[in-house]
């Protein structure tokens, strides 16, 4: 298995592999790029089907935090962590704690945070063995009082505000009330989000592969439940994919009929050209490592001691960030990933 010749490689400045064989624990850590500070992302734990499918996903994820980060306007790289494991099978502290070990071994380098798979309990166990964790203790909640140091709630804020930017700028609309929505995974940051639709009056059909999160979302949110290859074809105003990567694929484009991809989840995008389809489809994407940043802008609020207030400000700033995507790539004829890009690499000085 090759790092320096794979195609996601993309100039990473550090690759690491950690084992502790009395836990279990396979892990990797990937650093993009440090430019602008260390390289802070979230630690996914994941039932990889083999090593290869785990390399290309800390590797496609690092990239993105440092993108990620960079539109955000804030001084962080990029970085990533992946553990190969079923979470919901194979966890336990000391494999938590080894993890820990695993991402103090870097120094600082790196900055972990809560991901798919793993969550604040994981984080707080981290960060017995590392001060490098983030997310592990409590903070002012956005709508008031206090919370754990879980992002989803801001990430799911800052995509709901890039939806309200995205249904402007493609369908001309001043509100969200009636707006058609079709959510992709219900989980923490789904359900946020179709909550903050819900309360500004959007429709909402949802799909999960955990039954138990879609009944939620209709028996609490009025949503409609839909199966998992049925809500790509709905004719809604859009499709805001909240679970894995790589779900905007040639088989599904056949289906999509939104003429707005906004949604939360990472690598949307299985291949990179696809922006170039949807852009001549007419389809209005919101690149993900724009729109989801709300999760660490509050990770870093978290380490920086910031307010309430200012985190909320700094969400609401990817709003601006992506009315500027959007009408660039316009006014360019360029896919708006070009444009974002672009605009990243301007910052952390590709």
């Amino acid at each position: 298995m090759s790092v320096f010749t794979h195609v996601e490689f993309d100039h990473h400045e550090q690759v690491v592999f950690g084992h502790d064989k009395a836990t279990g624990l396979k892990a990797i850590i990937a650093v993009h790029n440090s430019n602008l500070g260390p390289a802070l992302g979230g630690c996914r734990m994941w039932p990889y089907l083999n090593d290869e499918q785990a390399l290309r996903d800390v590797l496609r994820l690092s990239r993105g935090m440092t993108y990620k980060s960079a539109l955000a306007n804030l001084p962080l790289g990029g970085g990533k962590a992946v553990i190969i494991g079923d979470p919901h099978r194979d966890k336990s502290e000391a494999l938590f704690q080894a993890m820990g070990d695993f991402v103090d071994s870097l120094g600082g380098r790196y900055i972990t945070a809560a991901d798919s798979g793993t969550g604040v309990t994981e984080m707080r166990i981290m960060a017995e063995r590392s001060r490098h964790v983030a997310g592990a203790g409590t903070r002012e909640a956005l709508g008031g009082g206090v919370r754990d140091g879980n992002p989803s709630p801001s990430t799911a804020y800052g995509t709901f505000v890039g939806i309200r930017v995205a249904a402007k700028h493609r369908l001309g609309r001043d509100d969200l009330s009636g707006l058609r929505v079709a959510i992709q995974g219900v989980g923490q940051v789904g359900f946020s989000l179709a909550q903050y639709l819900k309360d500004a009056g959007a429709q909402l059909w949802v799909c999960d592969i955990h039954e138990a999160n879609a009944r939620k979302a209709a028996e609490q949110l009025g949503a409609q439940l839909v199966g998992q290859n049925e809500i790509y074809g709905l004719d809604v105003d859009v499709f805001a994919p909240c679970a894995m990567g790589g779900i905007i694929n040639p088989q599904t484009l056949e289906a999509l009929r939104a003429p707005i991809i906004a949604g939360a989840a990472n690598n949307q995008l299985a291949d990179a050209g696809l922006a170039e389809e949807l852009r001549r489809r007419g389809t209005l994407y919101a690149p993900d490592y724009a729109i989801n940043a709300g999760g660490i802008i509050d990770v870093w609020y978290e380490r920086s001691n910031g307010s309430e207030a200012e985190l909320r400000q700094h969400v609401e700033g990817i709003g601006e960030t992506l009315r500027e995507i959007f009408v660039r790539a316009e006014s360019e004829g360029r896919t708006t990933t070009a444009v974002a890009d672009r605009l990243a690499e301007e910052r952390f000085g590709r």
